[in-house]
């Protein structure tokens, strides 16, 4: 049989290692193989290693965001309330280890504290494009590890950004423009409008459909949710013709009929938060948390880190493929890049040589001046002690001469007194005895 089977044409053989369908030659297995539970497997590895999910709240102080949070994720999460007095855009992170059931979730609240609040909003966006590239930067240092951990490490690149509309009924902020654009190719987009309750539901509509057309118009990329999977396509088809949402936040419970629900009360009635006919609070959960949160990790990762980690690299000189459009690979491409800084160094270094050189040429030079006129101030300075010198003893010589001269004078004056003192006392010893022979 073996003969037979190896004596075949290779197209025979060939035959063997073809699809299903094809007229290939199939073997039935003797039992259950059981990768089918591989989907099962991964399941409960993630639900043991726990899921993390980071929100990026953008807004102006007072459209209530906190607010919303706590509503969204059923929890009261500590924060201190924002005014309207800080100097400049700051961002906030609280991270928090929530438990559904048998599931853990980190989560991570980013708020935008004194946002819109500055009379300049010009470079409002800064701090929050600067806080997401941090994000993207922290995580690739991490990849590029020669031991990375990436399993146990803490994920804070931002999946979804939180825009908060102001409900003005009329059209986006040149702030919130240029803030969502700044934004669109960093992070999910997902504009809300803040409570909503504010304007009535033909101002809303009028203001959504607005909103939608400005953002056409300045080409801002928001989040579409994903119509690739048949099981949510066409839910999801049908909440992106809801969007922006218009939301309302309360904590507060109130009983209506004969349940407790979360609602704001007015003098003029009651708002629902879970009433899809009041807000699209209940949409903006579904979407969020329970349908699409995978998705906006996923598109986190493939799209915009992607993009983020494929700039970087380029900026730092690796790509795929060399001048003639042939692969590349990291290796030669980080060869190539150390050699270019090898050479680079070196020209640096040899033009710091001739600096070095240059420089030390030039100061012998002013060294050996100053060391000539040195030589010349004290020469100078030695013919002027001498002349000095000279005259001094020229002086002194005169003065000596002097001295003599006084010192023989005196000494003639003292000779000429003697001799005059001797003289006039034999005179008048000579006149005693003439006054005795007198008498």
């Amino acid at each position: 049989m073996e003969a037979e089977a190896n004596s075949g044409s290779p197209e025979d053989s060939w035959a063997f290692f073809q699809r299903p369908g094809e007229g290939c030659r199939t073997v039935p297995l003797a039992g259950h193989v059981g990768f089918d539970s591989l989907p099962d497997q991964l399941v409960n590895k993630s639900v043991s290693q726990g899921f993390c999910f980071n929100i990026l709240c953008v807004g102006e102080t007072g459209l209530g965001k906190s607010t919303l949070m706590d509503t969204l994720f059923n929890t009261k999460f500590e924060g201190e309330p924002a005014t309207h007095t800080q100097p400049g855009v700051q961002l906030r992170s609280n991270t928090y280890d929530l438990q559904e059931s048998n599931v853990g979730l980190k989560l991570t609240i980013v708020s935008t504290v004194g946002f819109g609040d500055q009379i300049n909003k010009e470079d409002s966006y800064k701090p929050i494009v600067e806080f997401i590239d941090a994000q993207f930067e922290a995580y690739l240092q991490e990849e590029l590890k020669i031991r990375r951990v990436l399993h146990t490490y803490h994920d804070s690149r931002i999946h979804a950004c939180l825009y908060f509309i102001a409900p003005t009924g009329h059209s986006l902020k040149s702030l919130d423009l240029v803030t969502m654009k700044k934004l669109d190719s960093k992070v999910n987009i997902i504009p809300i409008i803040a409570k909503s309750d504010a304007i009535s539901k033909s101002e809303l509509t009028k203001f959504k459909i607005k909103i939608t057309s400005e953002l056409v118009s300045n080409g801002v990329q928001i989040y579409q949710f994903p119509t690739d999977d048949e099981s949510v396509a066409e839910i999801n088809g049908t909440m992106n013709a809801h969007l922006p949402f218009a939301v309302i936040g309360s904590t507060e419970e109130l009983k209506i009929g004969n349940k407790m629900m979360k609602a704001r009360q007015y003098p003029w009635g009651t708002v629902q938060v879970e009433n899809e006919a009041h807000c699209d609070f209940v949409k903006l959960r579904e979407m969020l948390i329970r349908v699409n949160m995978e998705d906006l990790r996923e598109q986190t990762h493939s799209r915009h880190y992607e993009l983020y980690r494929r700039c970087k690299l380029e900026e730092m000189g690796f790509k795929d493929t060399d001048p003639d459009s042939k692969p590349f690979s990291l290796q030669e491409t980080y060869e190539a890049k150390r050699n270019e800084f090898l050479g680079e160094l070196q020209k640096k270094e040899e033009e710091m040589r001739q600096m070095f050189v240059q420089r030390v040429k030039e100061k012998e030079a002013e060294l050996k001046e100053a060391e000539k006129e040195l030589h010349e101030k004290f020469d100078r300075l030695k013919k002027l002690h001498q002349d000095e010198k000279k005259k001094l003893e020229d002086k002194k010589k005169s003065l000596d001469d002097e001295v003599n001269a006084f010192k023989q004078r005196k000494t003639a004056a003292e000779l000429l007194q003697s001799q005059g003192s001797q003289a006039g006392g034999s005179q008048t010893l000579k006149r005693d005895k003439e006054k005795k022979n007198f008498f």
